[in-house]
């Protein structure tokens, strides 16, 4: 028969597997066929082939197949724990963006425990288990198997009635699981527990605590290695670290999850909303300003009140019920329907830079990174239909000048229509191909979700990467049908006939505060001139020099940057390291040589020694490095990572 791998026909005899055509191409290393997808479903090895059928092979490299890989992994951690606590009872381990976890109930562990489990799933990858897929005929069965796991039966039952219920077994481990697996589990060659923590059963914090144990896995030592060294990378990045110690922001207990942002972060943030602005303005859009408190009855009409209630703060005035917005959407459409609108008019670009707030679990907070109260550089643009491509053409441009001036390279991903929508066949086409067409024309690579738009609308979702190639999504386009259809917002066409018009929502940043996390993550701290808090420092050498520092601050401080001066009797040496800590740009050293010559004496944060120059030729040099939003330092011969 033949069987077609990215559309090349493959001939195999009748009744051959995914393993058996594997094997045919040779695909045999531990990162290599890792999962298969027939006819676009995600299916086991085990599977078998028939003619026509549309084949693909993941390799460890590929999303799907490190989904696979890591599912199957959870699979070993939980084998491994039970080998060593019997009684613990295993409910859920799904993979993440990074690895994977399992969480069990009547189990309890710490730190100590780890090198334990690890060697006990060592044991169990020599004994190299294949997987079997087994179907459960019905619930009644399923729970009859999990009889001692009222988890596990929670979940079965759970299930739609009819619906198939399957599990998994490598060697005596039996586990409730939709699949698929790596047909063995030998291809993990390297393994480590990271971390554990509390987790409620079912993420409910009614219910009962479990543990949860986070792993990650590879099909090569060395990548474990390289994940772990980034691991530590992480670390001296954590911006919940570095953002107190530079003075940037801190939190605090009597306002949980409530950043308060201090005067050095008040520079990078001013910086940041300057940058947007100047964009938006010169992109042709108009800024509107909502209030944070509105009544109940607008966010019943937006669906809010109905769906997102429990992340809202409301309460009562005069016996009326408000809340404390969680978006900035609902306001824009009170704005665009105050006034009657022309077809001569759209497209319609209205941002906002709105401050809301959302109910996150205190479990959830993450310093910027998860909080409740942020600000998001949200826009609103109407059109009609036939504007779709050319708008998200425009919104591309404005993602591509915001992420390339921090060097953040990015990727895009198209969802599509989900099974449950609003709108007609006709709307989602004309939406769909919109956003397609626009993806198109870009040129970039991009990754179609099928199915993971929003009810409402297709979306795209834009992943940026930091310096240490951790993948954030910030920014979204997304069309919306619900919204302009539940405010019966209209304009007036040049028929001289009333219609709906077609709404995107549009954020780059995302969030600001979440944005300046990633960027204190992404830099390490050592802000770019234009952006950062601490730009240059004068560093006297003896009493006798101060008059001078200050004289050479207040040029500084004439052109625009920020200066301080240090003639505190600190040694010299000192002196720079502090300053260096602070990740001051620039620290000019002021001397005899220096006060005689009407010079400085230059180094960089990154102890690149320059000696005396010329302070307007310094000057010269730092507007310009300014100016063009320059990313590296034209003194450093390091760049900002």
């Amino acid at each position: 028969m033949n069987i077609f791998v990215e559309k090349k026909p493959v001939e195999l005899p009748d009744g051959s597997s995914v393993k058996d055509l594997a094997e045919k191409l040779n695909l045999r290393e531990p990162h290599q066929a890792v999962a298969a997808s027939i006819n676009g479903v995600l299916k086991d090895f085990s599977t078998l082939l028939h003619e026509g059928d549309e084949v693909k092979i993941w390799n460890f490299t590929d999303p799907e197949g490190k989904d696979v890989f890591w599912h199957t992994s959870a699979h070993v951690l939980a084998q491994a724990v039970l080998r060593l606590w019997p009684n613990a009872k295993p409910t859920i381990g799904p993979t993440i963006e990074n690895g994977f976890y399992y969480d069990f109930a009547e189990l309890t562990v710490s730190d100590a425990d780890f090198e334990k489990i690890e060697e006990e799933v060592a044991k169990i990858l020599k004994e190299n288990y294949k997987t079997e897929r087994f179907v459960l005929p019905s619930k009644k069965e399923a729970s009859g198997r999990f009889a001692s796991n009222r988890y596990k039966q929670e979940l079965i039952e759970s299930f739609e009635e009819g619906s198939p219920i399957t599990a998994y077994q490598q060697g005596e481990f039996f586990d409730l699981c939709r699949g698929p697996h790596l047909p063995a589990i030998g291809k993990i060659k390297a393994f480590k527990i990271l971390k554990t923590s509390g987790a409620y059963w079912r993420g409910d914090a009614t219910k009962e605590m479990l543990t949860r144990i986070y792993g990650i896995s590879f099909p090569d030592k060395k990548e474990l290695k390289d994940y772990l060294f980034l691991l530590e990378e992480a670390k001296k990045r954590d911006h919940k670290i570095l953002g107190p110690k530079l003075d940037l922001f801190s939190l605090h207990e009597e306002a949980p999850g409530m950043p308060f942002i201090h005067p050095k972060g008040m520079i990078i943030w001013n910086n940041l909303l300057d940058f947007w602005h100047d964009l938006h303005e010169k992109a042709g859009y108009i800024e509107i300003k909502t209030p944070q408190v509105m009544g109940r009855d607008l966010w019943e009409k937006s669906g809010h009140w109905q769906h997102y209630k429990q992340n809202m703060y409301d309460f009562s005035i005069e016996e009326r019920e408000f809340a404390i917005k969680p978006m900035n959407c609902p306001g824009c459409m009170l704005f665009f329907k105050s006034t009657k609108h022309s077809y001569r008019e759209l497209p319609l670009r209205i941002c906002e830079f709105g401050h809301v707030h959302r109910h996150e679990a205190s479990g959830a907070l993450s310093g910027l990174f998860r909080v409740r109260s942020f600000h998001q550089d949200d826009a609103h643009l109407f059109m009609r239909p036939s504007d779709i491509k050319g708008e998200i053409l425009n919104v591309l441009q404005l993602v591509e000048k915001t992420y390339s001036t921090f060097g953040l390279p990015y990727r895009l991903e198209l969802s599509t229509r989900p099974e449950k929508s609003i709108g007609t066949d006709e709307d989602w086409s004309v939406a769909t191909s919109g956003l397609k067409d626009a993806l198109d024309e870009w040129g970039q690579p991009y990754k179609i979700n099928e199915g993971d738009g929003a009810f409402y609308g297709p979306k795209i979702d834009i992943h940026i990467r930091d310096a240490l190639g951790r993948s954030w999504q910030c920014g979204t386009i997304q069309l919306d049908m619900a919204l302009p259809e539940r405010f019966d917002l209209e304009y007036m066409d040049k028929d001289a006939m009333h219609k709906r018009p077609v709404m995107i929502h549009r954020a780059i940043f995302g969030s600001i505060e979440r944005f300046i996390g990633i960027l204190i993550e992404h830099f390490v701290g050592k802000f770019p001139l234009w952006l950062s808090p601490s730009q240059v420092r004068v560093i006297t050498i003896a009493d006798r020099h101060s008059d001078y520092s200050y004289e050479v601050a207040k040029r500084i401080q004439s052109h625009g940057f920020i200066c301080d001066v240090d003639d505190s009797s600190e040694s010299v040496s000192k002196k720079i390291r502090s300053a260096q800590l602070l990740q001051i740009n620039y620290m000019l050293t002021v001397g005899d040589k220096e006060m005689e010559n009407r010079s400085v004496s230059l180094r960089t944060r990154d102890n690149v020694v320059h000696g005396e120059i010329d302070l307007e030729a310094f000057l010269d040099a730092l507007e310009k490095e300014n100016e063009e939003k320059a990313l590296t330092s034209p003194f450093s011969e390091k760049g900002p990572t």
